[in-house]
């Protein structure tokens, strides 16, 4: 059997606040609850194994990219409030010798205009974004076919 695929699965800042955060925007499942769903989802997929990471700080978000820029096939990553001015995340990125996919729960070109804007989405392979936690499911298997491919 091939070695599995390993998945970095990133959560930017305020992101272990979801289900209590703007629950009109975000809805109310739980951080712990995606991860769950993801964690489910990479054993449905078979030979995906997840390493999830949250932080409200764009240094440890950078650090573990650089932990695992030997030995992910890829990531999964919300930058959260980083999207918008994380110039340090997007360089990060495309250091990156894997493919990266931005993931946002709500659709942010229909919210506050200077949200439309992500500096990240220059430096990843493709945006899911607007579909609740099901951006990440969506995400998630999207990179695993991908890589697959």
């Amino acid at each position: 059997m091939s070695e599995a695929l390993r998945i970095l699965v990133l959560h930017g800042p305020n992101l272990n606040l979801f289900g209590r955060r703007e629950p009109h925007i975000y809805g109310t499942t739980t951080l712990a609850e995606i991860d769950q769903r993801l964690t489910a989802l990479a054993g449905e997929l078979g030979g995906v194994e997840l390493e999830i990471f949250q932080s409200n700080h764009e240094g440890a978000l950078i650090d573990k990219f650089h932990q695992n820029i030997d030995t992910a096939a890829g990531a999964l990553l919300n930058p959260a409030g980083l999207t918008q001015h994380g110039v340090p995340l997007h360089d990060a990125i495309k250091a990156m010798p894997f493919p990266v996919l931005e993931i946002h729960m709500s659709n942010i070109a229909a919210r506050e205009s200077w949200r439309a804007h992500s500096i990240i989405s220059p430096a990843v392979k493709a945006t899911v974004q607007g579909l609740g936690w099901r951006s990440y499911t969506a995400g998630l298997r999207a990179l695993v076919e991908t890589l697959r491919g």
